[in-house]
């Protein structure tokens, strides 16, 4: 089971479908789907998805300028908008019984006025503001709105809406302005979706991202999720909170391996080589790398790592021997996302043996992390010209072709990989993958039953076949087979867990147990505590539960155990959507009721 599905991530560990493509698929399923409990419980789409598209009308306003919106709409659906700010001033006209003339009132002026006077006053300065704004002199609509606050008898949260919308189409936009009306206008009414939106457009403009999302968030749920353009930038503001805090993660945090059900499918990935032979006379570097190895052969990942570096200082005395040592420590390097300094080693390897396909094919993956397509497909046609007859670089290279969808391809280096040995299990499952990628669904479920009887102990083979079952909902023959790999992988020490969390899976989809996938989750976590499939699904599962506060707790988990800045901008999306819609329920746990009708309307 792949770690991981990201296409510019590791090739040997990317067969879909997997738990994460069939959590995909969850996740789109239910993403309308709102999940509300009680007043005090979070408030979500499926997966944290709650910025879906929806085709339903536009509906404008909220709180107490709602009724004016349906006046409005009728009289202003021929003017044509000149201003930035689509829900500008000119959608809460109010018509003054009077004019007056624009001339500032002192405060002792204000304070000898009546207050039905100063309401009429306050409503014809608005009025003025108004036509200013479509006029597009922004400043001066400014200035009105101003007078009006100062003359209005009670707090008009439209005044300072409508002088916020003039902040935001300034030239240059005074956004730390346009915070501070909208502030105040939500202070009156909380409710007020232009106040929302205008002051998140402001935020997200002074990068203050996290604060914008909190905004779009509330405007979309407040608007019953009817406004596709706050949808869309709920999505917007989401993927550059998740980037920026993915990139200050991963440019601050140590290097570390991720979990040992990664590396172990990582390293599966490879036939196994004959160690190199030292000279007579060896060194202390070569002694520890051969060590390294057997470290590496016994999955003590993290001793085989201490032992290749080791072995690197120490200096290992044979180019063989050397190029073999800057290989390991380059895999590793890969593994803890330190790209530059694998390339380095693995570039350094092909110098002292260029014949070590191996190390092209890993500088391959290299080059695919850092986007480079073409390097790739470079890197293997010289491994094939160095070895024609290695079946791994045409396995590899099946990946990167599969990881691209080009699916036709991949099956045709499959199949050459496993007509030069056909004892690499890898191979054929890829095989049936990718055919039933290309929608041949007989040839594929044909091709794992053949796999199935040649390979009738391996785990990995009823694991991948009962992905595929579950895909089609053949549920009670998908379970069967991880059941399988499961009894299996009993023998191994560690067991694998992936098998488990996608019972799990399973589980939920079959019968809607989502107890006994938690238990099937939590029981993955005992075999492998950073298992990352484990912790995301039970994210989900929470989720599903209602239990914001719990998924969080999860989320926050998948963060720390991301490999790389594209795993951890897609698990900070999660995070922060589910923060940001706890804050919601906080803020508004008077639409606990209205949310609930909303749900299931839309389940």
């Amino acid at each position: 089971m792949a770690p991981t599905t990201t296409a510019t991530q590791d090739l040997s560990v990317t067969p879909p479908p997997s738990y994460l493509d069939r959590l995909q698929d969850f996740v789109s399923e239910n993403r309308r789907a709102i999940l509300v409990c009680t007043a005090a419980a979070a408030v979500a789409l499926g997966a944290a998805a709650y910025y879906a598209s929806t085709t339903s009308p536009h509906r404008p306003g909220s709180g107490k300028d709602r009724q004016k919106d349906k006046r409005r709409d009728k009289s202003s659906s021929k003017k044509k908008k000149s201003v930035g700010d689509q829900d500008g001033p000119i959608l809460e006209e109010i018509k003054p019984e009077e004019e007056q003339q624009n001339v500032p009132l002192t405060l002792e002026e204000i304070a000898a006025m009546s207050v039905d006077d100063r309401i009429k006053r306050a409503g014809c300065l608005k009025s003025r503001g108004n036509a200013q704004y479509q006029a597009r002199r922004f400043t001066q609509a400014a200035e009105l709105y101003t007078q009006a606050i100062q003359v209005s008898p009670k707090p008009e949260p439209i005044f300072h809406s409508n002088r916020a919308a003039c902040y935001l189409n300034m030239s240059p936009p005074q956004f730390e302005l346009v915070v501070e009306d909208c502030d105040a206008a939500l202070r009156h009414d909380p409710n007020y979706i232009k106040a929302l939106n205008r002051r998140a457009n402001a935020l997200e403009a002074l990068s203050r991202y996290a604060e914008a999302l909190r905004d779009f968030t509330a405007a979309t749920i407040l608007d019953k999720f009817q406004n596709e353009a706050a949808a869309q930038s709920v999505e917007r503001v989401l993927k550059k909170l998740a980037t920026e805090k993915a990139q200050t993660i991963a440019a601050t945090r140590d290097p570390r391996l991720p979990s040992q059900t990664f590396i172990s499918a990582y390293f599966a990935a490879f036939r196994k080589r004959a160690q190199p032979t030292p000279p007579e006379t060896s060194s202390q570097g070569d002694q520890t790398l051969l060590l390294a190895l057997d470290a590496l052969e016994a999955a003590d990942y993290a001793h085989a790592l201490s032992l290749v570096n080791e072995a690197v200082d120490q200096g290992v005395s044979w180019d063989i021997g050397r190029a073999e040592a800057l290989n390991l420590r380059g895999t590793f390097k890969f593994l803890t996302s330190d790209i530059k300094g694998a390339k380095a080693d693995l570039e350094e390897s092909l110098a002292l043996n260029p014949s070590l396909t191996q190390s092209l094919v890993k500088l391959a993956s290299v080059h695919m992390e850092e986007g480079n397509h073409a390097q790739a497909m470079e890197c293997f046609e010289q491994a094939i010209k160095v070895d024609s007859s290695d079946p791994d670089v045409y396995y590899h290279r099946g990946q990167v072709h599969f990881i691209t969808n080009d699916y036709s391809a991949a099956a045709e280096n499959y199949t050459k990989s496993t007509s030069l040995d056909s004892t690499f299990v890898f191979s054929h499952i890829q095989l049936a993958v990718a055919q039933y990628k290309m929608g041949n669904v007989s040839n594929s479920m044909a091709t794992f039953r053949r796999t199935m009887t040649a390979f009738p102990n391996r785990a990995e083979v009823c694991n991948y076949y009962g992905e595929l079952l579950l895909d089609q909902q053949r549920f009670d023959d998908a379970v069967e087979k991880f059941d399988r790999a499961i009894e299996l992988d009993k023998a191994k020490s560690p067991p694998n867990p992936l098998p488990l969390v996608n019972k799990a899976l399973a589980m939920f989809q079959w019968h809607k147990d989502i107890d006994r996938a938690e238990v099937l989750c939590r029981e993955a976590l005992a075999i492998d505590s950073s298992c990352e499939p484990a912790v995301a699904t039970l994210a989900q599962l929470a989720l599903q539960k209602g239990e914001m506060e719990t998924a969080i707790e999860w989320f926050e988990k998948q963060v720390d155990l991301a490999r790389g800045e594209a795993e951890l901008v897609a698990a900070l999306t999660y995070l922060e959507a589910s923060k940001a819609q706890l804050q919601f329920v906080k803020t508004y746990p008077q639409m606990a009721v209205q949310l609930q009708q909303i749900a299931s309307a839309m389940m």
